[in-house]
């Protein structure tokens, strides 16, 4: 992307205030209705006949406007083929960071490190809510490591030099990168290190791709 080009407008208000956990507990379970209606393939109409509610207090429900009573929960629950617990999943789920002390990232063997890439990874978090597998990690390159720009994997990929200077493959384009320079790219295109020109070289990527389901 042209670095002077500006995004399309982003959606997401990183600084809004959500409801206090307790008020979420609606949304939390209108979220896995309509969740577990699409992926049955059915509509509201075809809910609401096989439940008995309305369509007009189902899709309250979906949207987290009001909270079902037991007797819908069970009436949802058979309808959808699910136990009545699985509403609650997503309210339930525990929300967990991992904090990682300069040094203790736990070293990975990945593609690239028999070239001499060393990899840590500096977090890892299983089953998280968004959806998003994220995989952060430090590379360090020195004299005894090889170019390596055959890397290709799903997902997108964002690397941050901190130190050392590389020129840096993507797909046909080459990037030549230092200190305080990023790239942000579609990883499914042959990527990484072409030329390594001024060492040590570290920089962090970070992987972001659709968790498996």
């Amino acid at each position: 992307m042209d670095t002077k080009s500006k995004p399309a407008a982003l959606t997401q208000d990183p600084h809004a205030l959500r409801e206090p956990k307790e008020n979420n507990l609606e949304i939390a379970i209108g979220h896995e209705v309509r969740a577990l209606r699409k992926k049955l393939g059915i509509t509201i109409s075809d809910l609401a006949s096989a439940t008995g509610i309305s369509m007009g207090m189902l899709s309250k429900i979906e949207n987290g406007v009001t909270s079902p009573s037991l007797t819908s929960l069970q009436a949802l629950a058979s309808a959808l083929g699910v136990p009545v617990t699985d509403f609650f999943r997503r309210y339930e789920e525990p929300r967990n960071a991992v904090f990682v002390k300069s040094g203790e990232g736990v070293a990975i063997e990945r593609r690239g490190t028999r070239a001499g890439h060393e990899y840590n990874l500096l977090g890892h978090i299983d089953n998280n809510t968004s959806g998003v597998v994220v995989e952060p990690y430090l590379l360090t390159l020195t004299e005894e490591s090889s170019s390596f720009p055959a890397f290709q994997h799903e997902g997108m990929e964002f690397i941050y030099m901190l130190e050392g200077e590389v020129r840096y493959r993507h797909g046909d384009q080459l990037y030549y990168m230092k200190e305080g320079d990023s790239l942000f790219f579609d990883a499914d295109a042959r990527h990484g290190p072409e030329e390594l020109l001024s060492f040590p070289i570290r920089y962090l990527s970070i992987i972001c791709y659709p968790a498996r389901g």
